[in-house]
């Protein structure tokens, strides 16, 4: 069983920044493919960004790319997401996962991640 845990949430005014944090712990003696999701008010979890194992291989979904950067630091078993130029439709809660089972080529589906963090509310806001 591995533990998440996100940080860096917070509120930020259009077009600021903010870096979220997920450190992993417990069963990770090897990385996983890992995600980031979030989840606004009344609408459902959706995929935000993934890298893999190596953290070479990174994905996005089509409205933060450029905007958005998903990197890890494997000795560290932490995963980051950086966040520019945010804007109104981000503020959600964001939280990241693991794939002990690997994506299947599925990194946007949020059934093939095991574990999850509790959260982190990033909120934008003028």
């Amino acid at each position: 069983q591995a533990q998440l845990v996100e940080t860096g949430g917070g509120v930020v005014q259009p077009g600021g920044s903010l870096r979220l944090s997920c450190a992993a712990s417990g069963r990770t003696s090897s990385p996983y493919p890992m995600g980031w999701f979030r989840q606004a008010p009344g609408k459902e979890r959706s995929f935000v960004a993934a890298v893999d194992k190596s953290g070479d291989i990174t994905y996005y979904v089509d409205e933060v790319k450029g905007r958005f950067t998903i990197s890890r630091d494997i000795a560290e078993n932490t995963v980051f997401l950086q966040m520019n130029s945010l804007k109104f439709e981000d503020t959600a809660v964001y939280y990241c996962a693991a794939a002990p089972r690997g994506w299947g080529g599925l990194w946007t589906l949020a059934s093939q991640y095991d574990y999850w963090g509790q959260g982190t509310q990033v909120t934008v806001s003028s």
